[in-house]
This record gives C-alpha cells, sequence and structure tokens, in this order.
C-alpha cells in the first residue's frame, strides 16, 4: 500500500461523517443506524437521497450544497476515494452529507422501509461479462424497493449506452414509469435544462473529452 494511501486511510477514521462497519456489523444482518439516519445523524428529519457507487463523492456534495433541507449519503467500498467526499464535507461544514464505505450488495443492511427518496447511480462500472453485478439489475432493484418510499426516483447517470438500453429495457419491461430517457444529454441540451444534470465528475469529464456522449435515465420502481 502506498504511503498516502495509507495516510488517508487512517485519516479516514477520524471524519465524523464517514462510516466504515466491519463485515461482521453487516452481513446478514442489520447496521445499527438502519432507520435512524435521520434521527442519529443528520439530527433531524428531512429526505435522504443515496449516490451508489460515490466514488470521491463529487454528486453527493454538489447535491448537499445545492439542496440544504435535504440528506445525502454517498456510499463506495473505495476508502481512499471517500476519503475526498468525506475531507471535504468535513473542511467545509457540510452538515446535510453522509459516507458510508461497504458493499452496495449490504444495502439493506443500512435502511429501513420508506426512509430514502431518491438514489442516484452516477458512473457506475456497466459490468459487460457479469449483468448479475450490474447496479440496475431486477435483483438490486428489488433490494431498493425494500427501503424506497412510494413514488421514489432512480436516476442513472452513464457514459456506457450498454448499461442505459439496459437499464431503460429492464425498467419498461418491469412496467416502471419513465420520467426522461436521453441517451446523449448534452447533444440534446438536456443537460443545460435541467440543473441536477450540470454536475461533472472527474469520469465524466474525462468521458467527454474523449467525445462519448452522456446518458441520463429517470424512473420509479414499484
Amino acid at each position: 500500500m502506498g504511503k498516502n494511501k495509507h495516510a488517508r486511510f487512517l485519516e479516514n477514521q477520524t471524519f465524523d461523517c464517514l462510516y466504515q462497519p466491519s463485515f461482521q456489523e453487516v452481513f446478514r444482518q442489520d447496521y445499527p443506524l438502519k432507520g435512524c439516519w435521520n434521527k442519529d445523524v443528520f439530527k433531524r428529519q428531512a429526505p435522504i437521497c443515496l449516490e451508489l457507487g460515490c466514488g470521491k463523492g463529487e454528486y453527493t456534495l454538489a447535491l448537499a450544497r445545492k439542496y440544504p433541507d435535504r440528506h445525502f449519503i454517498g456510499i463506495d467500498i473505495k476508502g481512499a476515494r471517500l476519503w475526498r467526499g468525506a475531507k471535504t464535507a468535513t473542511q467545509e461544514s457540510i452538515a446535510n452529507v453522509a459516507f458510508i464505505r461497504t458493499r452496495i450488495e449490504f444495502i439493506e443492511s443500512f435502511f429501513a422501509a420508506n426512509e430514502v427518496d431518491e438514489i442516484w447511480i452516477t458512473f457506475p462500472d456497466p459490468q459487460i461479462e457479469r449483468e448479475r453485478k450490474r447496479l440496475t439489475h431486477p435483483m438490486f432493484l428489488e433490494r431498493y424497493l425494500k427501503f424506497l418510499r412510494p413514488g421514489a426516483t432512480i436516476r442513472l447517470k452513464t457514459d456506457s449506452r450498454l448499461l442505459h438500453d439496459y437499464t431503460l429495457n429492464i425498467a419498461t419491461t418491469l412496467g416502471y414509469p419513465i420520467h426522461q430517457a436521453d441517451p446523449d444529454i448534452y447533444g440534446s441540451g438536456l443537460a443545460q435544462q435541467v440543473d441536477l444534470l450540470e454536475v461533472q465528475t472527474f469520469y465524466e469529464k474525462q468521458f467527454l473529452a474523449q467525445g462519448k456522449p452522456i446518458t441520463y435515465l429517470a424512473f420509479t420502481p414499484n
């Protein structure tokens, strides 16, 4: 492990906004904060939005700054990436942000029924060869439904046309209402019309520089 990486892992332990449960704490059992994020972490009642595979937390932080009346939780397995988001949230005293270091497979252990109002999935690995690993596979959607409020929205932003089309097909087949489906948000002008889409992550900037279209899909599972 590089010196910088080791130092970041140590500093992660000092961030109040970063939660790093052990495998034993979440495998086939509920995390102590399940159902209590508003009460015990944010100390107030407000809608909760998750960013799955949040990386450095660019989207989580940008949304938190824009909507101080809502709560945002970024989830990723990479501690070195989460360090950046947690450090920024700490330095800027952004009180409506939290981060969780865990695998998305364990997400049911963290949130209770009707506890979450929205999910963002930003530039996930499209898992070209492993369909069941895609974060919009029906298996994952079934997990999300266990804690999403009725009428909640799932938003997918990706450079992968394969993942976009796959998810659109899944949502359509399952009869989920589709709010927006755009295969090129910059080419169509949608990114300029919807302020939520203006945020550009590190990876998105790289994809745009390579000339890759950025896609967007919003739907409500039910």
